[in-house]
């Protein structure tokens, strides 16, 4: 099955040092969805791979064109699934899991070895070109935000989905939008929404910081990111909250 991405499994630049690559589908709860990673050059010349996508052979030669591969991050507590590839692939990398990932991967009986968790705050190793929140207030969901400062480009997960209609299957247009999750009007999915009911004023200070950081784009993992007016479109998306 086609994405509507294509083409896949390929370096995209986004800006200086930042590249997004387009993955295959994976299935979740019975949907379809279209993976997205993304690729930051850090000033050394070590490579943070955000959400990291199956690794295909063609792919992990681009990517060591680049640099050195050191930093796996895993955002949520959802997308983790290829770390194990990679890790296999490149030596010597760190991996990097927001809070609980590595209980869940565990529980699971996913052959992951997770080095450090992600906080609040950057951690030396990106501090100076990568900004960094954890998104508070579910009973379910953590998400860590990331802010590349150079581009000025927001990267989020899944707290943001924008699905588009021409690009997903015909069963599923009528479903989306009672989601929330269709383009032009992309959101937190509903039963996501959900569980930040009693955390919202922790999420609305998470959405109010995002904002302030300006950025011009957010990419997103799941449809159609963000190439301009990135503050705006954070400000449709979570109306809700704010």
């Amino acid at each position: 099955m086609t994405t509507g991405y294509e083409p896949l499994e390929t370096l995209k630049p986004v800006g200086d040092d930042i590249w997004i690559v387009d993955g295959p589908h994976i299935g979740f709860y019975g949907i379809p969805f279209p993976t997205r990673m993304t690729v930051i050059r850090l000033a050394g010349g070590e490579l943070f791979i955000h959400s990291p996508i199956a690794l295909s052979d063609g792919l992990k030669a681009e990517v060591e064109a680049l640099g050195r591969v050191r930093h796996l991050v895993s955002p949520n507590w959802i997308h983790y699934a290829y770390i194990a590839d990679w890790q296999k692939a490149f030596a010597d990398t760190l991996a990097w899991a927001a809070p609980n990932v590595g209980a869940r991967a565990k529980k699971f009986h996913m052959d992951i070895r997770f080095d450090r968790e992600l906080g609040d705050t950057p951690p030396p190793e990106w501090a100076e070109e990568v900004d960094q929140l954890i998104a508070h207030g579910s009973t379910a969901h953590v998400e860590v935000v990331f802010f590349h400062k150079p581009s000025r480009t927001l990267i989020l997960t899944d707290l943001i989905e924008n699905f588009e209609k021409s690009k997903v299957p015909f069963w599923l247009r009528a479903v989306l939008p009672l989601a929330g999750v269709m383009d032009p009007d992309g959101k937190a999915p509903v039963d996501m929404r959900m569980t930040f009911r009693r955390g919202k004023p922790a999420l609305r200070k998470a959405v109010q910081r995002m904002i302030d950081w300006g950025p011009e784009r957010v990419i997103l993992a799941h449809g159609r990111w963000y190439e301009r007016d990135g503050v705006a479109e954070l400000k449709r998306a979570f109306r809700w909250v704010l």
